[in-house]
């Protein structure tokens, strides 16, 4: 009978991976139909006004968004300014957006995810995953905690200026 190393070593591997990536999801409902949510959620000109962090938005391709298209974005977070850029590398109009970039200290993939939730109701899920790199990944259970409360205060953002335009 040969010596195996310890089937442990695989589990230790994973949970300090995983201790060093963002995966969060956050969700809302809010009181309009799924059309209209997603309609103004998936526009990249309106993110400034519904995410706190976003400063700027630049279309690097033609809009309207398609798959492929590219958008430059410029964010603060955690005291840093963010210069990146997504692309769109999934698109289910009304349903879900997955955008990716690669660039800067945390490369990351976001999702946008609309279902009915009543008649004239709309629950929006937004999920971000990634790995930060550089000090960024030392820190990423903070970071965790940053996109956590960001993504929440930006769906009550989205869901307060959508509630208020007349239906």
């Amino acid at each position: 009978m040969s010596w195996q190393a310890p089937s442990i070593a695989l589990p230790l591997r994973t949970r300090v991976s995983s201790m060093l990536s963002v995966d969060v999801s956050t969700e809302i409902t809010i009181a309009r139909p799924v059309a209209a949510v997603a309609g103004y959620a998936a526009d990249p000109a309106n993110a400034p006004e519904w995410y706190e962090n976003i400063d700027s938005v630049e279309w690097r391709t033609a809009p309207p968004l398609a798959l492929g298209s590219r958008v430059a974005f410029v964010a603060r977070f955690l005291g840093r300014t963010l210069a990146y850029t997504y692309e769109i590398v999934e698109l289910v109009r009304g349903e879900r957006l997955v955008m990716r970039t690669a660039e800067g200290p945390f490369p990351m993939e976001t999702t946008y995810t609309w279902a009915a939730a009543g008649q004239e109701a709309t629950r929006m899920a937004l999920r971000n995953r990634g790995r930060p790199r550089g000090v960024l990944r030392i820190a990423a259970p903070v970071v965790r905690l940053g996109v956590r409360r960001a993504n929440r205060a930006d769906l009550r953002r989205l869901k307060a200026l959508l509630e208020a335009r007349p239906a």
